[in-house]
């Protein structure tokens, strides 16, 4: 099992809290309460505008909000012109949101021709954040795409390369997602990525039900990528017929997230806990986006009471 070295605990705690809150916790000293952000990714939200989103995010009670890029999403960047994102801008300031990340779905495979369209992407995306969060600007996560890791993990160093020159361009974190069943899809795969690349705003987003019901631990993956980690996301899954389904986070009662509020602390991270609806879910007959906004917040408040952390 990896151990995370004094160099890569430091290097997490001051990246990850300068990324993502703007607050570096190395400076704060010891005696600084760590705080967390409980946040939720408008991913859950496909059909709703970008507006009345947030507001209902607020209204419920969460600190933070994801606001989803992809194409069919109210917030794609060509969909916000100037005085939409004068609008969104000033919606997440009245309600006091803070705007922690970006979703986006970008494939690290691929010939420098397709990834040039990628590299448009992310520099429409960065620019987005910087517009509507111009100080404390949000990171962008994705994840990798999909293909064979032994055939793809060369070629996906190299490109990775490339977005990380657009990443420090542009002073905009890039947060990678290992995903079950994609081309990354385990934590020391995520790990050796950024390790090759070496670049502060090249990071990790760790999502613990993306490991579940395949022999790796909660604390063993949390050892291995909370050193190059800048968000958390969070969902639950299920397994039934033998397949593996996604369920709003909470819902299994299989993770324990206060002990994954508490490991995270302890490994130096102050970033954004962010709740992830699944399109598994939120493509069922009679979904409700609303619903599932409240039911992940019940699930996930409590922790971090129990947890003993902080939100602000």
């Amino acid at each position: 099992m990896n151990r995370i070295t004094r160099r890569e605990f430091l290097y997490s705690t001051s990246a990850a809290t300068a990324g993502v809150t703007g607050i570096n916790w190395l400076e704060a000293g010891k005696s600084a309460r760590p705080k967390l952000t409980l946040g939720f990714s408008l991913y859950g939200m496909p059909h709703l505008k970008t507006e009345q989103a947030i507001q209902d995010v607020a209204k419920i009670g969460y600190d933070s909000v994801e606001l989803c890029l992809m194409d069919q999403w109210d917030a794609t960047p060509l969909k916000l012109n100037a005085k939409r994102r004068q609008e969104v801008s000033k919606k997440m300031n009245d309600t006091g949101l803070k705007l922690t990340s970006l979703m986006e779905h970008c494939s690290l495979p691929g010939s420098k021709t397709s990834q040039q369209k990628v590299l448009d992407r992310l520099k429409r995306a960065a620019e987005l954040g910087h517009t509507l969060k111009p100080v404390h600007s949000p990171l962008i996560e994705t994840t990798a795409g999909s293909g064979k890791w032994d055939a793809l993990k060369n070629e996906m160093r190299d490109n990775l390369g490339a977005w990380a020159r657009i990443a420090e361009s542009t002073k905009t974190i890039i947060a990678v997602k290992p995903h079950r069943g994609g081309v990354v899809d385990r934590p020391e795969q995520g790990v050796w990525l950024v390790q090759q690349i070496d670049s502060p705003w090249i990071r990790l987003n760790y999502d613990y039900s993306h490991f579940t019901h395949r022999n790796i631990s909660l604390e063993g993956s949390m050892r291995t990528m909370m050193p190059f980690t800048s968000l958390i996301q969070v969902k639950d899954t299920i397994k039934k017929d033998n397949k593996v389904h996604f369920v709003l986070p909470g819902e299994s009662g299989e993770i324990d997230y206060s002990k994954l509020l508490k490991l995270a602390v302890q490994a130096g991270y102050q970033g954004d806990i962010c709740c992830e609806v699944s399109s598994m879910v939120f493509k069922q007959k009679g979904y409700d986006p609303i619903v599932a906004a409240k039911t992940c917040y019940q699930n996930l408040a409590p922790a971090f009471e129990k947890a003993g952390i902080s939100r602000g």
